[in-house]
């Protein structure tokens, strides 16, 4: 996983400009302010309300979801920013396991916003620092402390956009925040630039004004018991999540687009270490075109870059880490370098990944090191995808050799891969060996029950073939495993697989995938007549498929229900496809198909 050098400049790093219209930023600290102390947390926890037409703290409580009145002091109405709840230097007007719903629209987050009028904080030489403080901590996991949009209890049909601006270092802050509830938000800038950006799309850091954009969406360290919900953090100049030193965290419905270095970065750039522990759980995530800019308005990919550009492009990337990550119905999608990268994932825990879809992403789909299991998960390593295409900028194609799965080992693991499909174009579908500074001790195994494994031509080396499993470090570890179909790739016998392709029960024959099998339009499904329908072991076959309906069925008219092989339960008439929350932006995957050389397949 590639590290940026530079570290991101937050509260700590505050500069004073007294000619910031006209000269270059000098980036020295202020002197910190003394702040008057917030107010005492109450065991019930009151409700403040925020809308577009409240007033000042002067003029209202915050208490009451109504209007400013346009008179008087102290009324019950509702704050017209959420700077009034979290102003700029702080205190907090909320107390811990206090509740604030922020009304539908829009509302500038930086400088210039009603509310940042903290001189030592907002002042246009330094108005990176012109951000909200962190949310107070809850008080226990009943009574957290809640940041949420109106309509969060009526499945959010209108979230309130948070937009950065003037190089605001981060939207909302969770540093030092536990027991916490966010959701319900839509948090983004005003900008197509990307911080850094070496094609055209750099933002403006060194002169004031600097313009509507903002480096990080969510920031977050040293906090436990968190819930996201319903969150879409989109177009960032550089960060979308940027997150360590996580315990207990649980996300779910909450997408991480087209921000302009990475999606989730879990590597804080400080001397503390990065280390996640506890259960981190990950449902309905989706993250996709980081290492793209995004247009403004448009919300469409950009400039899309990568390493050998200077970028970076991960979807999800950590610094060492532990921690248990249960990740269910998500999709890695169409960044620029590795969707998911957990191989720094190397301080103990396990990794579990079911009906996870990754596809586009133009490194590794998916690579993990330490304990894994992967079940009902489709991984298309179609890692040329960015070849050519009109949003491209530099993006360094099948990066890593473009393996489909990569697994480190950090000595002693055990990795299983059950009822999933693959496809790859790189170098393999599954690579192995140990993690860096780490040993086999070989007792690592690598198993493999009812998977579908479709290889293609080499991207680098267009008369070789995809290979199936190759591993180097790790002794006499092979890929072991049955009732599991392959075809188009190499290394399907002994050293690297046994039993073999073909065998008793494992098949070397097309699998007749309905295609395309990359793009805006997924196909990998089974096809009618497919050798993979009730060709499974129903002993290791999981109770629902990818879409979550239910295995086995008969799908050969036999009368007896057998599980198929791969992520789809084939069914007759069925013509679905499980595309976890991509569709519920913008009605497609930006409309956009897959470049790269012909298919050595059929499969249609």
């Amino acid at each position: 996983m590639f590290k940026r050098g530079t570290p991101l400049l937050l509260l700590l790093t505050l500069v004073v400009c007294t000619t910031c219209a006209t000269t270059p930023v000098e980036e020295e600290a202020p002197p910190a302010p003394t702040l008057p102390p917030g107010p005492s947390p109450t065991a019930e926890g009151l409700t403040y309300y925020v809308r577009t037409d409240g007033g000042s703290p002067e003029r209202c409580t915050g208490l009451a979801d109504a209007p400013d009145p346009g008179s008087g002091f102290g009324q019950p109405c509702a704050w017209d920013h959420p700077f009034r709840a979290l102003p700029p230097g702080g205190p907090p007007r909320i107390a811990s396991g206090d509740t604030l719903v922020i009304g539908p629209g829009s509302y500038m987050m930086g400088l210039g916003a009603p509310g940042a009028d903290n001189p030592d904080f907002c002042d246009p030489g330094y108005a990176w620092a012109c951000t909200m403080p962190p949310v107070p901590s809850g008080l226990d996991a009943t009574h957290p402390t809640r940041i949420l949009g109106a309509g969060w209890d009526a499945g959010c049909p209108d979230p309130p956009e948070l937009w950065g601006t003037e190089r605001a270092d981060l939207v909302l802050n969770l540093t030092d925040a536990s027991y916490v509830e966010v959701g319900c938000l839509e948090v983004t800038d005003h900008s197509d630039c990307v911080e850094d950006h070496t094609g055209g799309l750099a933002c403006e850091r060194d002169h004031s004004p600097f313009g509507p954009w903002a480096a990080v969406g969510l920031h977050a360290e040293d906090s436990a018991n968190v819930y996201l919900h319903h969150l879409n953090i989109h177009g960032l100049a550089s960060i979308g999540v940027h997150a360590g030193r996580l315990t207990d965290w649980t996300v779910e419905d909450v997408r991480i687009a087209a921000n302009g270095s990475v999606g989730w970065d879990g590597d804080l750039w400080d001397d503390f270490g990065d280390a996640n522990s506890g259960t981190l759980t990950f449902r309905r995530w989706t993250v996709e075109w980081n290492g793209c800019g995004e247009t403004y308005p448009g919300g469409q990919p950009t400039g899309c870059w990568a390493q050998t550009a200077g970028g970076y492009g991960d979807g999800v990337g950590t610094g060492e880490t532990g921690g248990d990550w249960i990740i269910e119905d998500s999709a890695f999608l169409h960044n620029t370098s590795d969707g998911l990268d957990l191989l720094y994932h190397t301080l103990g825990g396990v990794v579990v990944l079911d009906r996870v879809y990754a596809e586009g992403n133009a490194g590794n789909q998916v690579k993990v090191a330490g304990q894994l299991t992967v079940s009902n998960s489709v991984l298309v390593g179609n890692c040329g995808f960015f070849d050519g295409q009109p949003f491209t900028y530099n993006v360094d194609p099948c990066r890593a050799l473009g393996n489909t799965l990569e697994v480190a080992y950090t000595g002693g693991e055990q990795v299983s891969i059950v009822n999933s499909t693959f496809y790859g174009q790189g170098d393999g579908l599954v690579g192995a060996g140990p993690r860096e500074g780490f040993a086999c001790d070989g007792s690592e195994t690598l198993t493999g029950w009812n998977n579908v494994f479709l290889g293609d031509r080499d991207y680098f080396d267009p008369d070789d073939v995809t290979f199936l499993f190759y591993q180097e470090g790790c002794g006499d570890l092979f890929f072991a495993g049955d009732y599991s179909i392959a075809f188009s790739v190499k290394n399907t016998e002994p050293p690297y697989a046994d039993p073999p392709y073909p065998s008793a029960h494992n098949r070397l024959a097309d699998p007749r995938l309905v295609e395309p099998h990359a793009g805006s339009a997924i196909g990998m499904s089974l096809a009618v007549g497919s050798p993979a329908i009730d060709a499974g072991d129903n002993a290791t076959c999981p109770a629902v498929d990818y879409g979550g309906l239910a295995r086995p069925v008969d799908g050969d008219g036999d009368g007896v229900a057998v599980c198929d092989m791969g992520a789809f339960e084939w069914r007759p008439a069925s013509a679905r496809l499980y595309l976890p929350m991509v569709l519920a932006h913008g009605g497609s995957v930006h409309g956009v198909e897959a470049h790269g050389r012909a298919p050595l397949h059929g499969g249609s």
